[in-house]
């Protein structure tokens, strides 16, 4: 894997600017990488990432990684939470990587010279921390179903009242219908 500098001047160049958010991500990305024995994850579908928060540091983990939602090696689990699980669909091992909480206010401590607010703080800090102050890594067990999986589509049905197609077991059955989730009245959209 490529050193922490060189990464997060590819990843500032691919979300648009260094933060915080990216430094996290960044290393969340090393660590659950490393935590899995993958030193190279990019060109390959071995490694599955979910990420439970649609900020900065998803941008960093797809970057690092080569994860992309397209690829469907890349799924966003909205829980508003920094954290990623990191998946290897070979050997089926997973870790589960959190922004530790403490690593805010600790950032002070290890960069109390740098000038500028608390978010330039924060990204000088979080470079420099160790592993085990900014991240919390547990081994986790993860089942992912075949059609989650990278590939193409398991199944694929067409929604009975708008005739839209869905793709890998996403339909709704309802009184005998086969409908998407927004004819069933999940539309995020009206």
């Amino acid at each position: 894997m490529r050193d922490l500098h060189s990464l997060l001047a590819e990843t500032a160049a691919v979300h648009g600017h260094l933060c915080p958010g990216q430094v996290l991500g960044v290393r969340m990305a090393l660590a659950g990488c490393r935590a899995l024995g993958i030193d190279e994850p990019k060109g390959s579908k071995r490694l599955l990432v979910y990420v439970e928060i649609d900020r900065c540091a998803a941008d960093a983990i797809s970057t690092v990684t080569g994860c992309r939602l397209g690829k469907r090696t890349l799924k966003f689990l909205d829980y508003g939470k920094m954290a990623a699980t990191f998946f290897d669909t070979v050997t089926g091992q997973a870790v589960r990587v959190v922004a530790r909480e403490e690593a805010r206010e600790l950032a002070f401590a290890y960069a109390p010279d740098v000038p500028g607010d608390h978010h330039r703080v924060q990204e000088v800090a979080y470079a420099i921390m160790p592993d085990e102050e900014l991240l919390a890594i547990q081994e986790v067990r993860l089942t992912v179903p075949e059609e989650d999986r990278p590939g193409p589509a398991v199944s694929r049905v067409r929604c009975d009242r708008c005739g839209e197609g869905i793709n890998d077991r996403r339909e709704v059955r309802l009184d005998g219908q086969v409908l998407c989730r927004a004819c069933a009245g999940h539309a995020y959209y009206q």
